[in-house]
């Protein structure tokens, strides 16, 4: 039976997602987290279905104490294919289909049938980018006929997305089959719904919705600004998260800085960059070794996201790297930029989807990633702009309407159409 809150009946969802706490490295994590803090604003109950953290390859435990009380979280059985089932370093890519994380649709399923049974949710939700979730939320769709939300932030395939063949079919399969069963289905940029509502145009215009991401204003509010400091000294221009070597390649930036240096136009005392998080260490490193950056821009591993938050509020700049590939894709830690009032300069097409949030919010410094040439003559006028503090910020409008509680409101009006009230 339905709890009760006053007069109000309290409505459950049971949202399945691979990331959430105490998983770290993946921004995906805030997308869920978020969504289970603000549903019950819209008397909407989030029951979380994850993964055991021994499936996970980080864990950090700084963000467990922002999961809300009312919250219910189970944690089903799941095993990593490439830690837990090699032998010698070494697996079969049959228990690795879809994803390395295919045996917590082992344990998900069972575990999602007995949710059910004991709360009887009005409806599933899943999200990608792990695509086991989506498989266990077409399962569960199967076996028990309740209504589904299909997550995909971005998209699931194109044409040379995956790269091995085998998994891209896998892939496709599973994109084909949610597509079929959800009564909508959820991406994060305007870009991605046109190209699925194009892929698959037997489902009416109303299966398709837009959700973007957003910035957590509540842990932003726990972290403190840190006091200004005078120049003369470096400026910190920051990059915080993954940096993918084919979506977002910084080699035609990093050519760019080394060709300033040579002009003598940049030094390691006129401007400092953090690669914070990056991925690809080792990689980003030669290529900085072989340009001779080393001492201008520094690769930097994880931090809590606190302090990562901080980390945005302290610098003097921030650096959005998307390439034109990516144009239906946003990367989600472009609201926490917005939030955080720092000049952005973004390296993306102007015609992409992330330049077009930017260019809504008032924000025009952007340049194409792979032109060397224009960077450069983007990053000294951005540079300059710095120093005499006329590079404008995001606009409130645009900020207010960028939060996550924003978007829990959009995903509880969501979930109401799709039990039809």
């Amino acid at each position: 039976m339905d709890s009760c809150m006053g007069a109000v009946m309290v409505k459950r969802v049971l949202m399945i997602a691979y990331h959430f706490p105490p998983v770290s490295g993946s921004s995906g994590v805030q997308r869920t987290l978020s969504f289970s803090r603000h549903l019950p604003e819209h008397d909407w109950q989030p029951i979380v279905l994850s993964v055991h953290p021994r499936a996970y390859e980080r864990r950090r435990d700084d963000q467990l104490a922002d999961i809300a009380s009312a919250t219910i979280v189970h944690r089903a059985f799941g095993l990593d294919t490439a830690r837990h089932l090699a032998l010698g370093g070494r697996y079969s890519q049959l228990l690795a289909l879809p994803d390395r994380w295919v045996s917590w649709w082992l344990g998900a399923v069972p575990a999602g049938l007995k949710l059910i049974r004991r709360y009887r949710p009005q409806v599933l939700w899943s999200t990608y980018p792990i695509a086991t979730a989506h498989l266990i939320g077409f399962t569960l769709q199967r076996l028990s006929g309740l209504p589904w939300v299909a997550d995909f932030r971005d998209s699931m395939t194109e044409e040379d997305y995956p790269p091995n063949p085998r998994v891209r079919q896998t892939y496709r399969a599973i994109e084909a089959a949610a597509v079929r069963r959800c009564a909508h289905a959820v991406f994060t940029a305007p870009g991605a719904v046109r190209m699925y509502a194009q892929r698959y145009p037997e489902r009416s215009e109303k299966t398709w919705a837009l959700i973007e991401n957003g910035y957590e204003e509540s842990i932003f509010d726990e972290v403190s600004s840190p006091p200004s400091v005078d120049f003369p000294r470096p400026l910190r221009l920051v990059h915080s998260g993954v940096v993918y070597p084919n979506e977002r390649d910084p080699r035609a930036f990093f050519d760019a800085l080394a060709n300033l240096r040579r002009a003598g136009e940049l030094t390691a005392h006129s401007v400092q960059i953090v690669f914070r998080a990056s991925g690809s260490e080792e990689y980003f490193g030669q290529l900085l070794r072989e340009r001779g950056l080393e001492d201008i821009v520094r690769i930097e591993p994880h931090i809590s996201y606190r302090e990562a938050l901080a980390e945005m509020l302290a610098a003097d700049g921030l650096l959005v790297l998307q390439a034109s590939n990516c144009n239906h894709q946003i990367p989600a830690k472009l609201y926490e930029y917005l939030h955080a009032r720092r000049p952005i300069l973004a390296l993306t097409d102007p015609a992409g989807d992330t330049a077009g949030v930017l260019r809504r919010a008032g924000i025009e410094t952007i340049a194409p990633l792979d032109s060397a040439t224009v960077i450069a003559a983007a990053f000294q006028d951005f540079v300059k702009r710095l120093q005499a503090g006329t590079v404008p910020g995001a606009s409130e409008a645009e900020i207010a309407r960028s939060s996550r509680r924003s978007r829990g409101a959009s995903l509880a009006a969501l979930l109401e159409e799709t039990i039809g009230r």
